[in-house]
């Protein structure tokens, strides 16, 4: 982390951890503002890792799920690093800056993915580093969150999912038809964050974690790494494979699952009334005594419990029943999706 921008937040009121940023004095009612209005958050628990070198992308785009062989400044790609088993190590967003190349990551998987992606570096013209203290990262999500940006960069990214706008001292790109991730020149950033909080309410990393969770957007974190093939986690229907790209780690079983209907299990958003962590195990009466499943992802919800991303087999899922932990523990509480499952 930054300590100077931590020094800054630390003066605008965040209370602060070892991962980031953990609320700015209301934990409770800034989740509660999250669900109708325009928050703030500082996305410090996410990395960067930085790509340069005249041969950067051909190496990234032979190493994710993704084709970067089109990639420009105007659209940034979802994507995932695999395992030779074909299971997710990370899931990331890619974006061209200039001549390098940054990957968004959890933090907290970013120095082993970014360790074992520089091990197949060999002969190509290419060097990776923590990108991290080069942008400040924020998130921006409510229904002024177009206008803040556009106060930011003097522009928007375009409509479509993904496109990206950029500036001298910064770029967005658009998650959501309301929600943005902005990068910030370190120098610039103070400055802009006195804007954007006259716009958006401050709200802590878990407040932005829950809003990914009910987007339905999966984040691989140390405990599910090497637990899922993508289209486990939804992978293909985020936009996240790309099935007319050349050989990657995992293409095999990818390609396999997609072709032969070997998807078992699926992405699903569900409900809890009791506290969970990613990759605890969830059960139902069939199959008897066996895991149909684990939690992905899980935040707070703001009506209270919690709200998670849970990989299960779809067969217990619509059978109902599926419970966490245990055969006889709390029953989960499925949700609709805001995206359509096959």
């Amino acid at each position: 982390m930054n300590p100077a921008w931590n020094e800054f937040l630390t003066r605008q009121g965040a209370r602060l951890d070892a991962v980031g940023v953990t609320d700015f004095g209301d934990a409770d009612s800034e989740l509660a503002a999250a669900a109708s209005a325009t928050v703030l958050a500082d996305l410090s628990h996410f990395g960067l890792i930085g790509l340069s070198g005249e041969e950067a992308g051909a190496f990234l785009h032979g190493q994710i799920t993704n084709d970067l062989r089109n990639l420009t400044q105007d659209a940034a790609v979802f994507a995932a690093y695999l395992s030779p088993k074909g299971r997710m190590l990370a899931n990331f967003l890619v974006m061209r800056r200039g001549a390098d190349l940054l990957v968004m990551l959890p933090e907290s998987v970013r120095e082993s993915v970014q360790r074992r992606l520089s091990m197949f570096v060999l002969r190509a013209k290419a060097k990776l580093r923590d990108a991290g203290a080069e942008w400040v990262r924020l998130g921006i999500n409510g229904p002024d969150a177009g206008a803040a940006i556009k106060e930011i960069l003097g522009s928007t990214p375009g409509s479509a999912i993904m496109s990206m706008a950029h500036t001298e001292s910064g770029f967005a790109i658009r998650l959501g038809d309301h929600r943005f991730d902005l990068f910030i020149a370190p120098e610039a950033a103070p400055a802009a964050w006195a804007r954007l909080s006259g716009r958006a309410r401050p709200v802590g990393s878990a407040v932005w974690d829950w809003l990914m969770v009910t987007a339905g957007v999966p984040t691989v974190l140390p405990a599910t790494q090497d637990h899922f093939v993508p289209q486990m986690a939804n992978m293909e229907i985020l936009g996240g494979i790309s099935f007319n790209k050349g050989c990657y780690p995992g293409q095999e079983i990818v390609a396999r699952s997609q072709y032969l209907g070997k998807v078992k299990r699926r992405l699903y958003l569900a409900h809890l009334d009791e506290a969970a962590v990613p990759g605890d195990e969830l059960y139902a009466p069939d199959p008897a005594d066996q895991s149909c499943g684990q939690i992905a992802n899980i935040a707070r919800a703001p009506g209270g419990g919690w709200d998670a991303l849970v990989v299960a087999l779809s067969p217990s899922v619509e059978a109902g029943q599926v419970r966490l932990k245990h055969r006889d523990g709390p029953v989960l509480d499925f949700r609709p999706l805001p995206y359509p499952l096959p």
